[in-house]
């Protein structure tokens, strides 16, 4: 079958070796769910929010998913705020979006949840579940975010249902241990982490001559780090996965049809219905592939098989923007911050949005929440947070490739599984525009419904 991955059985042996670890950062986790609760004294944080308790829930966002970190988060909240007792349960990716969904309907959702826009406002907060953040969104806090971050976390409306936290930006990265062995290095702008798409294109057939049969892998198995196979194909000729409203998909443009149909017709780059995002970094890991699009900072910082930055075998992983003709590279971006479900109890609501002011905002404490995030502060006056630490500071340089967070667009749970089902599809040798047409349709149905 034309372009598809050689030697599947063997690949997808070899990539479920250390996925679990990977798949956190693209999409899907699995971590085990407990509770703990913080120690509530005698002073109140506010009237209304007088000896109330209330429950978080968290997704695993770096250390956010660590009781112990987020204990000692909830501790340094209670020693200014000791009557608010805050319960915590960590959620998982494969299932928390059940568990929550299905808390929602017995009428027992948390008061607080830590999440994506793409949960909080796309999803929740459009269904009517979620409390309003607007007294949150002070003009000074306005400021000092990012506008891409601030119209994230509103509705068409212009009502708040996240008040952020951390940012990160999605990108891919190269072995340039194997890319200087073969010469491929001088495509690529090592200060800005940058490169064309010729230069890309030239990269990948210099790793295939060199004898690299599996370059890169557009893996499509299932929506695990699904942003890294959009970003190659929007990035590529200028696409784009959205209107600039979010009313609808656009992905069956000249530039992503050519983009698509480029990807399938060049030799070292293999269609692979058998992995997602988290098999393809532990392909590239190992040195199975040469470069993955599945990549932020948490992978460019893991030391599970070798020290940050190394392949197992000791080579350089070199992270770098997607490749583009315009020099203007647009990076899909993860956002995290926080959501108030509405009860019904405002002594709750008031509680809940103490202790996100305080996490948050408060500028003695927001520095440590970040970090214990392991991600980027939405916040320009917390300055940079890494400055000692080389790999963190070197991949700041991400945030300025940030582009347009278009994952609030409607219907996008039905747009993320049409999407790598039209992967397959092309992969299987489905004549390309046919099938992103199928896409655009069915997506945009869901975004009308």
């Amino acid at each position: 079958m034309k372009n598809c991955i050689s030697r599947r059985s063997f690949l997808k042996a070899a990539g479920i070796l250390g996925a679990a670890g990977a798949l956190a950062a693209c999409g899907g986790s699995s971590a085990s769910t407990s509770t703990a609760a913080s120690t509530a004294g005698s002073t109140a944080a506010s009237a209304a929010a007088s000896s109330t308790s209330i429950k978080l829930w968290t997704y695993p966002i770096g250390g956010w998913g660590n009781d112990e970190t987020v204990q000692g988060l909830v501790s340094s909240f209670n020693a200014k705020y000791p009557d608010i007792k805050v319960t915590v349960e960590y959620l998982d990716y494969t299932n928390g979006d059940d568990q929550v969904n299905t808390a929602i309907e017995g009428g027992s959702a948390p008061d607080l949840i830590m999440e994506g826009p793409e949960r909080l406002v796309a999803n929740w907060g459009a269904k009517g579940v979620m409390a309003p953040l607007n007294d949150l969104w002070t003009d000074d806090a306005k400021k000092d975010i990012y506008e891409s971050v601030e119209s994230a976390c509103k509705d068409t409306a212009g009502n708040y249902y996240e008040y952020p936290l951390c940012m990160t930006a999605h990108c891919m990265a190269v072995n340039m241990t194997k890319v200087k062995e073969v010469g491929a290095d001088q495509y690529i702008d090592t200060d800005k982490h940058t490169w064309s798409t010729d230069g890309f294109l030239k990269t990948v057939d210099a790793l295939y001559n060199g004898g690299y049969e599996n370059v890169a892998a557009i893996y499509c198995a299932g929506q695990g780090g699904d942003q890294g196979t959009r970003a190659i194909i929007n990035n590529m000729y200028g696409g784009t996965f959205t209107d600039a409203a979010h009313t609808k998909y656009t992905a069956d443009s000249a530039e992503n049809i050519k983009a698509i149909q480029t990807l399938h017709d060049t030799k070292g780059i293999n269609f692979d219905a058998s992995i997602a995002g988290g098999d393809e970094i532990t392909l590239f890991r190992n040195g199975t592939l040469q470069m993955a699009f599945c990549w932020n900072i948490a992978q460019q910082a893991n030391s599970d098989n070798n020290a940050a930055g190394l392949t197992n075998d000791g080579d350089e992983i070199f992270p770098m923007a997607f490749p583009t003709e315009s020099g203007d590279p647009k990076l899909c971006g993860g956002i995290w911050g926080f959501g108030i479900f509405d009860n019904g109890d405002e002594a709750k609501i008031e509680a809940a949005k103490t202790f996100i002011d305080f996490i948050a905002a408060d500028p003695d404490q927001v520095k440590d929440s970040v970090l214990a995030s392991t991600y980027f502060p939405v916040r320009t006056s917390v300055g940079d947070i890494y400055a000692d630490n080389e790999i963190m500071s070197e991949y700041s340089k991400f945030m300025a490739y940030l582009g347009d967070y278009y994952q609030i667009t409607p219907g996008w749970a039905t747009a993320r599984t049409e999407w790598w089902n039209m992967l397959q599809r092309v992969g299987s040798g489905e004549d390309v525009e046919t099938a992103v047409k199928t896409f655009v349709d069915n997506a945009n149905a869901a975004a009308q419904a």
